[in-house]
Protein backbone atom coordinates (compact mmCIF):
# COMPACT_ATOMS: atom_id res chain seq x y z
CA UNK A 1 0.00 0.00 0.00
CA UNK A 2 1.64 3.41 -0.60
CA UNK A 3 1.70 5.96 1.41
CA UNK A 4 0.09 9.22 1.29
CA UNK A 5 3.45 10.90 0.46
CA UNK A 6 4.04 8.91 -2.19
CA UNK A 7 0.38 8.88 -3.41
CA UNK A 8 0.43 12.53 -3.62
CA UNK A 9 3.50 13.39 -5.14
CA UNK A 10 2.30 10.59 -8.14
CA UNK A 11 -0.78 12.41 -8.60
CA UNK A 12 1.51 15.46 -8.51
CA UNK A 13 3.41 14.12 -11.43
CA UNK A 14 0.49 13.08 -13.28
CA UNK A 15 -1.30 16.43 -13.07
CA UNK A 16 1.48 19.59 -13.32
CA UNK A 17 0.90 20.46 -15.88
CA UNK A 18 -2.46 22.27 -15.03
CA UNK A 19 -0.92 23.88 -12.14
CA UNK A 20 1.38 25.47 -14.75
CA UNK A 21 -1.13 26.56 -16.76
CA UNK A 22 -2.92 28.54 -13.69
CA UNK A 23 0.89 29.89 -12.93
CA UNK A 24 1.21 30.87 -16.25
CA UNK A 25 -1.97 32.68 -16.80
CA UNK A 26 -1.76 34.70 -13.56
CA UNK A 27 1.89 35.36 -13.21
CA UNK A 28 4.23 37.68 -15.78
CA UNK A 29 7.53 36.62 -13.48
CA UNK A 30 9.51 33.55 -13.54
CA UNK A 31 10.24 33.98 -9.90
CA UNK A 32 6.22 35.13 -8.76
CA UNK A 33 5.58 31.92 -11.37
CA UNK A 34 7.31 29.58 -9.50
CA UNK A 35 6.52 30.64 -6.08
CA UNK A 36 3.10 30.18 -6.98
CA UNK A 37 3.34 27.24 -8.00
CA UNK A 38 5.28 26.26 -4.45
CA UNK A 39 2.32 27.97 -2.84
CA UNK A 40 -0.16 25.39 -4.93
CA UNK A 41 1.87 22.44 -4.19
CA UNK A 42 1.77 23.83 -0.17
CA UNK A 43 -2.12 24.38 -0.28
CA UNK A 44 -2.45 20.83 -1.96
CA UNK A 45 -0.74 18.81 0.49
CA UNK A 46 -2.29 20.28 3.15
CA UNK A 47 -5.85 19.60 2.00
CA UNK A 48 -4.91 16.70 0.20
CA UNK A 49 -5.88 14.61 3.31
CA UNK A 50 -9.23 15.73 3.17
CA UNK A 51 -9.71 14.80 -0.17
CA UNK A 52 -12.12 12.19 -0.90
CA UNK A 53 -12.85 11.60 -4.32
CA UNK A 54 -16.10 12.69 -4.85
CA UNK A 55 -14.83 14.61 -8.05
CA UNK A 56 -12.03 13.78 -10.09
CA UNK A 57 -8.50 14.83 -8.62
CA UNK A 58 -7.64 17.08 -11.86
CA UNK A 59 -11.04 18.90 -10.79
CA UNK A 60 -10.18 18.89 -7.18
CA UNK A 61 -6.22 20.71 -7.88
CA UNK A 62 -7.86 22.90 -10.26
CA UNK A 63 -10.15 24.14 -8.00
CA UNK A 64 -7.20 24.34 -4.96
CA UNK A 65 -4.84 26.11 -7.60
CA UNK A 66 -6.99 28.91 -9.06
CA UNK A 67 -8.19 29.77 -5.17
CA UNK A 68 -4.52 29.71 -4.44
CA UNK A 69 -3.92 31.90 -7.26
CA UNK A 70 -6.79 34.12 -7.18
CA UNK A 71 -6.02 34.65 -3.08
CA UNK A 72 -2.67 35.31 -4.31
CA UNK A 73 -3.42 37.97 -6.83
CA UNK A 74 -5.74 39.82 -4.92
CA UNK A 75 -3.14 39.97 -2.01
CA UNK A 76 -0.88 41.95 -4.47
CA UNK A 77 -3.44 44.16 -6.01
CA UNK A 78 -1.36 44.49 -9.02
CA UNK A 79 -3.07 45.16 -12.50
CA UNK A 80 -3.21 42.51 -14.51
CA UNK A 81 0.38 41.01 -15.63
CA UNK A 82 1.18 40.36 -18.87
CA UNK A 83 4.22 37.50 -19.60
CA UNK A 84 5.58 36.61 -22.64
CA UNK A 85 2.48 35.48 -24.83
CA UNK A 86 4.68 33.33 -26.99
CA UNK A 87 5.81 31.25 -23.85
CA UNK A 88 2.41 31.20 -22.55
CA UNK A 89 1.03 29.79 -25.40
CA UNK A 90 3.87 27.00 -26.26
CA UNK A 91 3.51 26.32 -22.79
CA UNK A 92 -0.18 25.20 -22.94
CA UNK A 93 -0.39 24.32 -26.89
CA UNK A 94 2.61 22.53 -27.19
CA UNK A 95 5.55 23.74 -29.57
CA UNK A 96 4.39 22.13 -32.90
CA UNK A 97 1.36 24.42 -33.68
CA UNK A 98 1.93 25.71 -36.96
CA UNK A 99 2.93 29.89 -36.89
CA UNK A 100 -0.84 31.08 -37.50
CA UNK A 101 -2.64 29.16 -35.13
CA UNK A 102 0.04 30.23 -32.63
CA UNK A 103 -0.71 34.13 -33.84
CA UNK A 104 -4.36 33.49 -33.51
CA UNK A 105 -3.50 31.83 -29.80
CA UNK A 106 -1.22 35.33 -29.22
CA UNK A 107 -4.20 37.34 -29.89
CA UNK A 108 -6.83 35.06 -27.96
CA UNK A 109 -4.30 35.02 -24.30
CA UNK A 110 -3.78 38.56 -24.93
CA UNK A 111 -7.63 39.11 -25.05
CA UNK A 112 -7.61 36.99 -21.83
CA UNK A 113 -5.36 38.96 -19.60
CA UNK A 114 -7.56 41.95 -19.61
CA UNK A 115 -10.32 39.81 -18.12
CA UNK A 116 -10.59 39.66 -13.98
CA UNK A 117 -9.14 36.83 -12.06
CA UNK A 118 -12.59 34.83 -12.31
CA UNK A 119 -13.11 34.88 -15.66
CA UNK A 120 -9.75 33.81 -16.50
CA UNK A 121 -10.56 30.56 -14.57
CA UNK A 122 -13.69 30.06 -15.84
CA UNK A 123 -12.01 30.52 -19.72
CA UNK A 124 -9.13 28.46 -18.56
CA UNK A 125 -11.20 25.66 -17.68
CA UNK A 126 -13.26 25.78 -20.75
CA UNK A 127 -10.36 26.14 -22.87
CA UNK A 128 -9.57 22.49 -21.21
CA UNK A 129 -12.65 21.61 -22.25
CA UNK A 130 -13.91 20.82 -18.89
CA UNK A 131 -18.03 20.68 -19.06
CA UNK A 132 -20.44 22.87 -17.34
CA UNK A 133 -20.83 21.17 -13.96
CA UNK A 134 -17.22 20.88 -13.87
CA UNK A 135 -16.53 24.22 -14.32
CA UNK A 136 -19.29 24.92 -11.59
CA UNK A 137 -17.94 22.27 -8.72
CA UNK A 138 -14.69 23.78 -9.38
CA UNK A 139 -15.41 27.37 -9.02
CA UNK A 140 -18.40 27.05 -6.76
CA UNK A 141 -21.25 28.54 -8.63
CA UNK A 142 -24.29 27.16 -10.17
CA UNK A 143 -23.80 25.35 -13.34
CA UNK A 144 -26.82 28.39 -14.91
CA UNK A 145 -24.40 30.91 -13.69
CA UNK A 146 -21.47 29.01 -15.33
CA UNK A 147 -23.66 29.15 -18.80
CA UNK A 148 -24.10 32.82 -18.26
CA UNK A 149 -20.56 33.66 -17.47
CA UNK A 150 -18.82 31.72 -20.52
CA UNK A 151 -21.51 33.63 -22.83
CA UNK A 152 -20.78 37.13 -21.42
CA UNK A 153 -16.81 36.01 -20.90
CA UNK A 154 -17.05 34.78 -24.61
CA UNK A 155 -18.90 38.09 -25.93
CA UNK A 156 -16.61 40.31 -24.20
CA UNK A 157 -13.26 38.20 -25.74
CA UNK A 158 -14.67 38.49 -28.65
CA UNK A 159 -14.92 41.98 -28.92
CA UNK A 160 -11.76 42.67 -28.01
CA UNK A 161 -10.21 40.20 -30.50
CA UNK A 162 -12.26 42.37 -33.57
CA UNK A 163 -10.17 45.56 -32.37
CA UNK A 164 -6.74 43.74 -31.81
CA UNK A 165 -7.32 41.67 -35.09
Amino acid sequence: MKSLESQYLALIDQHQGLIHKVCHLYCQETELREDLFQEILLQLWKAYPSFRGDSSFSTWMYRIALNTAIALYRKQKKSPLISDLDEVVENLQGKDVPYEERENQHFLYQAIYTLNDVEKAIILLYLESYKYEEIAEIMGISVNLVGVKINRIKQRLKNKLSHLV
